[in-house]
């Protein structure tokens, strides 16, 4: 029997690629997403993704979340506690590793197997090493449609919140930023993938410039 594992899931195109490359092989079960949202937001932390398009993905994917609430401006202790109890819930449920859709910084895949070792859980990072460039197209070839919803201005241009995660796209992004946005440039959300039931219906919000990022939300159609 393969050994049960979650998917540390953000809602964007690396972690839903991690998923399908798992799901493609036999050696683990994916029996749920792991995700982490804001209290008073209502939202995935990081990106700003509304808690709705979270549950749309997981129907989508046919798969349970589990949610990991913190408060806003937390603090790292307070994260790993929280992080720390829900994986622990896991565990005791028959989990045994939890995936990460890392893709080459060492230091946070470092942070993330010091975290998981006192648990017993292992870490699985199945798009670790692959080379961003030839990853990028593989996504959007494979079918996967993704819309950018953060995006940090001090690394690609402000003008590319709300856009397509596409060819156009890829064709657009400074030389400096890695085409996959591993160094944090952007975050996406993704409404279609190859291992979604159906596509999930969204419509452009309002882009909006907090903390020194620039956010486009999308509404639930």
């Amino acid at each position: 029997m393969p050994n049960k594992a979650v998917m540390c899931w953000s809602c964007g195109k690396d972690s839903a690629t991690a998923l399908w490359t798992l799901q493609q092989a036999d050696e683990y079960e994916i029996v749920g997403l792991l995700t982490t949202l804001t209290e008073e937001y209502d939202r995935v932390s990081m990106s700003g993704v509304r808690h709705e398009l979270l549950r749309r993905q997981a129907s989508a994917l046919g798969l349970p979340v589990h949610e990991v609430w913190i408060p806003p401006q937390c603090v790292n202790p307070v994260y790993e506690a929280r992080m720390g109890e829900a994986v622990r819930q896991l565990k005791e449920d028959g989990v045994e590793a939890v995936a990460f859709g890392d893709l080459f910084l060492e230091d946070i895949r470092e942070y993330r197997e010091q975290q998981m070792a006192p648990t017993g859980l292992s870490c699985v990072f199945p798009i670790w090493g692959e080379d961003t460039g030839r990853l990028s197209h593989r996504m959007i070839e494979n079918g996967l449609r993704a819309t950018l919803v953060c995006v940090d201005p001090r690394q690609v241009p402000a003008a590319l919140a709300g856009r397509a995660y596409d060819e156009t796209l890829l064709a657009e992004l400074p030389a400096s930023a890695d085409p996959c946005g591993e160094r944090g440039e952007f975050h996406t959300f993704v409404w279609d993938a190859p291992n979604f039931k159906a596509p999930i219906e969204v419509r452009p919000g309002e882009i909006v410039e907090r903390d020194g990022f620039f956010f486009a939300d999308l509404v639930p159609a």
